[in-house]
């Protein structure tokens, strides 16, 4: 399984909120050897860690490929990029953030790429929604399924489907 996160909290220019951005992100992810096999229902999300930032449009997608991970994550980059991603300061606000959180159970550690990605066991903003897909994913380091790790998360991170108050 190889699992994409999605996150925005900024409009990108000519859209008209994160969650219209997340939308067309998706859409952007297609391409040849990439499908884009299943998304969640969207979530929004307080900033982690905690600050004064609009909160999050999030959502995880499934996708199958063929390509290698860091064929991914050049074209995620190119992406957030095209939606007009800002890398600066750390946990700034952003346009567009997609993360590579699994490849297929893959272990790498490199100056360029981890996985799987090393945060997001902490995140509820990827758990929860993760869940709604696959409660059964296991991390191929903790060998905790997605619905184990949501539970055992401590209080905080307020997550809430979009839409709903």
């Amino acid at each position: 399984m190889f699992i994409i996160g999605i996150g925005s909290n900024l409009a990108a220019k000519g859209y008209a909120s994160p969650l219209d951005t997340g939308f067309a992100a998706l859409d952007e992810l297609a391409a040849p050897h990439l499908l884009v096999a299943a998304c969640s229902p969207w979530y929004e999300s307080a900033p982690v860690p905690e600050s004064d930032q609009p909160w999050f449009a999030n959502a995880v997608a499934i996708i199958d490929t063929e390509r290698e991970p860091e064929f991914l994550l050049d074209r995620m980059q190119a992406i957030e990029a095209r939606f007009g991603r800002v890398r600066g300061e750390p946990n700034a606000a952003r346009t567009l953030d997609l993360d590579l959180i699994d490849y297929d159970g893959l272990i790498l550690d490199t100056p360029r790429l981890t996985l799987p990605h090393p945060r997001m066991h902490q995140r509820r903003f990827v758990l929860a929604p993760l869940c709604d897909l696959a409660p059964g994913w296991r991390h191929p380091l903790l060998g905790q399924t997605a619905a184990e790790l949501l539970a055992g998360l401590p209080p905080g991170q307020p997550v809430r489907r979009a839409g709903t108050p």
